[in-house]
């Protein structure tokens, strides 16, 4: 009788594994959503690849970038983290590209227990308001919306100044506005539209165009990069119309690349 023998499939070629990699973001808080979503798109079209974020206010991310922190690519909410990093020899040859643009909005808790209707109400006596620091982005914007009302007969000469007294905290990232006012630790805080978007059991309440400041985001791989082509392509993905498609999908203002 004839021995069983085990039947042994054709060689073939073999089944290669992609090396694991890593790619580190730096991104500026408000883009925690968006990115976020990015990522994951980065990551299925990239076996192997995983991408690490780092999110906090675009003036803690250039710091530590400029103090030799290792990060892939750096995306900030304002030119002027930007350019400390390119003054630094630090962005990858090529500038940085802007990408994305965003806008403020008042948000309010749920039950809006200050019964704020308006931007004039923001200057009310024992009003407590939550902006991010000055230092960062968001609460840079944030206190020339108000400079630019005081300079409206809307509101009046005091405007800025009578805001500015209600401040009960200021936070180190625009994530940190959302939380207190989440927590009804504030009666209102100024953010972007995008936050806003990503937090919609809070009222808003819009600033006029004529007051509104426009944010305008840049992007730039950097030079110590570990993966220097990953950081290109991730740039590239942000640049692209599915990148910029789910930008809008959180509030901003696409820019075609």
């Amino acid at each position: 009788m004839p021995l069983n023998t085990v039947p042994v499939p054709p060689a073939g070629l073999p089944t290669v594994t992609p090396q694991p990699r890593t790619l580190t973001v730096f991104a500026a808080a408000s883009l925690t959503g968006a990115f976020t979503d990015i990522g994951h798109n980065f990551e299925s079209t990239h076996p192997g690849v995983r991408v690490i974020f780092n999110f906090a206010g675009s003036q803690t991310l250039s710091t530590q970038i400029t103090q030799g922190a290792a990060a892939d690519v750096f995306a900030s909410a304002n030119q002027l983290e930007m350019d400390k990093v390119v003054a630094a020899s630090l962005a990858a040859q090529g500038a940085p590209r802007d990408f994305v643009t965003n806008r403020l909005v008042i948000i309010l808790p749920t039950t809006n227990p200050a019964k704020v209707q308006s931007l004039q109400d923001l200057a009310r006596p024992g009003l407590k308001l939550v902006l991010a620091d000055a230092t960062v982005p968001a609460g840079k914007y944030a206190r020339q919306f108000l400079e630019r009302a005081s300079q409206n007969a809307r509101y009046g000469p005091e405007y800025s100044a009578q805001v500015l007294a209600n401040i009960v905290s200021d936070e180190t990232d625009v994530k940190q506005v959302v939380a207190k006012v989440q927590l009804g630790e504030a009666d209102a805080g100024i953010v972007y539209v995008s936050d806003a978007s990503a937090a919609p059991e809070l009222k808003t309440i819009e600033i006029p165009e004529d007051l509104n400041v426009s944010a305008t985001y840049p992007i730039v791989a950097l030079t110590q990069a570990a993966q220097v082509d990953l950081a290109a392509e991730f740039v590239a993905e942000v640049l692209s119309p599915d990148g910029q498609s789910i930008l809008k999908k959180w509030g901003f203002i696409p820019i075609t690349p």
